[in-house]
């Protein structure tokens, strides 16, 4: 009960705090990020009158974030419920149709593998499922009150070697067994199993229709990257037979064969399905399955046509990376569309095959993370943040059209010395308007001295940077603003949000038009008197590592760089396809394999300009990182060290994979961050 308090006290205080905002009297560091609570996922009930969400708390003793389940009801009277509070991860929340409990997949209990729970608004979590190994996949199916959840199993591919494989198993094969997926159905907790279907492929994702009968699948020769970036497909199970409807429009005939598939999801006739194909240097398409005549076809929506004259962006921008997907009626679903920094929630529209249209919904000048929606009595929930508060789940209905603010989890940072959040933009050499959010410390004014400037650089990069309000341990937001520092987000060439020419810019010219957009900007903030030229710093994850790499490889940079810290980032390109879980990805930027483009892979690879290095350089990366591996920032070190002389340290995280997972690494990370620039940016 410990974590409902805060709650409650915002519950109480909503309209004090509206009328005399509390004194910013709080400094924040680093230790402020194990406070910071995240809900995750939000799911209204099937007659709108309680939000369920997932709220993430940091625990010290654990060393992790677990989520929780909560509810609350939605005319803003009552106070918000814990349902569950064992720090069993509560996710993938779905009603049961009658609206009592909730569906939820968990890791509860003495073995802690992952299983499907319910749990009563007003009772206590029953198991309904029991997988030896855990589940994998969840959906329900609330007319029939089935739940449905894949399980691992393993097949083994015979060939001329298997004997040879089998006579020594304790060696690693690079193939001949491989993970694939088994489906089942339960009707009620305790209750035996029913297999549905085991078709030797691996179930990424499935989605079932409301009324069980059909089942929509993205599948996949085993559980690799390599295979479901490129060769994964939606397979349509009903009444013991898979179908495959036709692939070309995401595969053969797509910008790229090499999409992600991902959110897929029924409209509530069962008739259609809709998904997300997730593309590297290319913007997200989305994509709609339709049963008509006893045959399936496939089609890509129109993202060219907008059906309101009011709308900004007369062009549909699917959310960088995919966006939840949710039909509102059997011809519309609503997606996250991106524009500047910003998300918004807008609803497609499916006239026919010939013509589509997209609407705007709200809000505008915010982000939104998250949105449910129960069409009848018509309420909306919607997890939305922006420049000056933490994200809160807020609700509409069909009384009112203003969204009111339900669950502010995070109320004790209504003390904090927040930083400014605001959008700004500048024109790249080649004439390109850039732009990216930059923060600027609590109480700066316009004409203050020159600031420390650390340019954050996101990953991807077929994504952005928001215009919001974000703790980030990888990139540096906030915790530099706090101390001080002028933070620059750039969202460079190939960055989502600014136009379908904009993202695709990037293909053939990474480490080049990225560099000079994110130079452009770092000029743009000295000629305004914001940066200081004598204390500029650069940092970044993944894509933003790769970038940092890239700029202090530079040969005559026209800005100096005084202290970097590089996060995951790629040194060497040709090592990436060879050693990275997702090799499509340097094949698209580079338009093709190392022996067919040997001088592109060269031109992209910071390696070759180590020579020039002088900036100190501080590196991280996860021990276990498939993505960006360890070898690459390994190599940075070496030649630092050893060869270059410059200043350096690696910090490798023990067991961490992509993305630093657990507290104390996080908060090591920042606090030799804020150390490396203080040392190197003192004037």
């Amino acid at each position: 009960m410990r974590r409902l308090i805060p709650l409650v006290v915002l519950f109480v205080a909503v309209g004090r705090l509206a009328a005399a905002p509390p004194e910013r009297t709080h400094d924040i560091v680093p230790a402020d990020y194990a406070t910071v609570n995240t809900i995750n996922e939000i799911a209204v009930s099937p007659d709108g009158t309680q939000v369920a969400y997932a709220l993430a708390t940091w625990d010290k003793k654990s060393d992790r974030r677990a989520s929780e389940l909560w509810v609350v009801d939605t005319d803003g009277k009552g106070k918000p419920t814990q349902l569950t509070s064992d720090r069993a991860n509560d996710r993938h929340l779905k009603w049961a149709g009658d609206g009592k409990a909730i569906y939820v997949v968990a890791n509860r209990g003495k073995d802690a593998k992952s299983q499907v729970w319910k749990v009563p608004v007003d009772g206590k979590p029953e198991v309904v499922t029991n997988a030896k190994s855990g589940v994998v996949g969840f959906d329900y199916a609330p007319k029939t009150d089935t739940v449905y959840f894949t399980t691992d199993a393993s097949a083994t591919d015979k060939d001329d070697f298997s004997t040879l494989r089998e006579k020594f198993g304790k060696v690693d094969y690079g193939h001949g067994s491989r993970t694939v997926s088994e489906l089942f159905s339960v009707n009620k907790p305790g209750s035996e199993p029913e297999k549905v279907l085991a078709d030797n492929r691996y179930i990424r994702e499935f989605a079932v229709t409301d009324d069980g009968k059909r089942i929509a699948m993205v599948s996949a020769f085993d559980d690799t990257i390599v295979k479901s970036e490129g060769e994964s497909r939606v397979d349509v199970w009903e009444g013991g037979k898979i179908t495959t409807p036709p692939t070309d429009i995401y595969r053969a005939k797509a910008s790229s064969p090499y999409a992600w598939l991902e959110g897929l999801t029924w409209n509530p006739a069962g008739t259609r399905y809709a998904f997300c194909a997730i593309h590297d240097a290319y913007p997200t398409e989305l994509i709609i399955g339709e049963e008509k005549d006893g045959k399936w076809t496939t089609i890509r929506a129109n993202r060219n046509q907008v059906a309101a004259p009011s709308v900004r962006e007369q062009q549909v921008h699917v959310r960088g990376y995919g966006s939840p997907l949710l039909w509102i009626s059997d011809d519309s679903f609503s997606y996250l569309h991106e524009y500047g920094g910003y998300n918004a929630s807008r609803t497609y529209v499916l006239k026919d095959q010939a013509t589509h249209a997209a609407s705007a919904q709200f809000p505008e000048k915010e982000v939104v993370y998250a949105v449910h929606y129960r069409p009848e009595p018509r309420v909306r929930a919607v997890l939305v943040g922006d420049g000056t508060s933490f994200p809160v789940l807020k609700v509409r209905s069909a009384t009112t059209r203003k969204l009111e603010t339900l669950v502010d989890p995070n109320p004790h940072t209504a003390s904090w010395k927040l930083p400014s959040v605001e959008h700004v933009t500048w024109k790249a050499p080649d004439g390109a308007r850039v732009g990216g959010p930059l923060e600027l410390p609590h109480g700066y004014k316009k004409g203050d001295k020159p600031l420390p400037l650390v340019v954050a650089i996101h990953g991807g990069p077929t994504t952005s940077s928001c215009n919001d309000l974000r703790f980030d341990a990888h990139n540096g937001r906030l915790y530099f603003a706090a101390k001080g520092y002028a933070v620059l987000c750039p969202n460079y060439r190939g960055s989502t949000g600014y136009g379908d020419k904009f993202v695709t810019d990037l293909i053939g010219n990474e480490n080049d038009l990225d560099v000079k957009d994110i130079v452009a900007g770092i000029q743009h903030l000295i000629k305004e008197g914001i940066a200081d030229p004598e204390r500029v710093a650069v940092m970044g994850w993944s894509n933003g590592g790769y970038l940092t790499n890239c700029l202090i490889t530079m040969k005559n940079p026209p800005v100096k760089i005084k202290a970097a810290s590089s996060g995951a980032g790629i040194l060497d390109t040709v090592a990436e396809w060879g050693f990275n879980d997702e090799p499509a990805y340097p094949i698209v930027f580079k338009k093709g394999l190392p022996w067919e483009q040997a001088d592109m892979y060269k031109q992209t690879s910071p390696t070759y300009g180590i020579g020039n290095v002088t900036t100190p350089t501080l590196i991280h990366v996860g021990g276990n990182d498939d993505r960006c591996p360890p070898g690459h920032s390994r190599m940075l070190y070496r030649a630092l060290k050893e060869y270059k002389k410059v200043p350096t340290e690696l910090c490798v995280y023990p067991g961490q994979p992509h993305g630093l997972g657990t507290l104390s690494f996080r908060t090591a990370k920042m606090e030799w961050d804020l150390a490396w620039f203080e040392k190197y940016l003192k004037k």
